[in-house]
């Protein structure tokens, strides 16, 4: 049996090997490797041009919105925040149409950090921009500590990997208005979102959290597992 084809999306930056330096499209090995414990084939998503989205939504088996750079503020209705790095406007484009196109086409899809930010925006939520703002503590910033979410029990999350988890999740932005067709089906003890589902689709999961750099690989097989069905 073939193994199931699972998308990744990817870094498009300037990387440097031997004495060259040139433009690269850059993954962190941990969501390939992931993928390929669980029984899938990963693929890397160049973010360079829209016209490719639907034959990589049409050839894949399973997507994983990858971390990375924050979104735009501008894309939510939202003033950019001058602390924050640049947005990368070629990735915001490339990964909000692919999430949309995902989605319409019942791709089974897991939206980690930064994917989860995007699933939200591309179905119309918002995010908070600057989270130290609106949090008294540290717990989500580079230097926080592991928190425990509480994930509903009825949802796929809750299905793949039980009714709480031991997280540490460094992130600036966080789920606000929640986009169409989406729950909220995790929380830190501030109640701050770190876990969104689609209803009704086949896998449609999104997590604050980087499950690809934990022993624990359930939520990925989960993904493949959606896959193949």
């Amino acid at each position: 049996m073939s193994r199931p084809l699972i998308g990744i999306t990817s870094y498009l930056e300037a990387a440097r090997w031997g004495t060259w330096v040139r433009e690269a499209v850059l993954s962190p090995p941990a969501y390939a490797r992931a993928v390929e414990k669980a029984g899938g084939a990963p693929v890397l998503l160049p973010p360079l041009t829209l016209a490719a989205v639907d034959d990589y939504v049409g050839g894949l088996s399973g997507l994983i919105l990858a971390g990375g750079s924050e979104l735009d503020p501008g894309l939510y209705g939202a003033a950019r925040d001058e602390r924050a790095e640049e947005p990368q406007p070629h990735r915001d484009r490339f990964e909000l149409a692919l999430a949309r196109a995902a989605v319409a086409a019942d791709l089974p899809l897991l939206a980690v950090a930064r994917g989860m930010h995007v699933l939200n925006v591309a179905q119309g939520g918002s995010l908070i921009p600057s989270l130290p703002d609106v949090v008294d503590h540290d717990r989500h910033g580079e230097g926080g500590r592991v928190h425990t979410i509480q994930i509903s029990v009825s949802s796929k999350l809750g299905k793949a990997i039980g009714d709480r988890a031991e997280v540490a999740a460094p992130h600036r932005q966080a789920v606000k208005r929640l986009g169409t067709g989406l729950l909220a089906v995790a929380w830190a003890d501030d109640q701050i979102v770190e876990g969104i589902e689609l209803q009704g689709h086949r896998f449609g999961v999104g997590v604050q959290w980087h499950p690809e750099r934990d022993t624990d690989n359930r939520l990925v097989e989960a993904l493949v597992e959606a896959a193949v069905h």
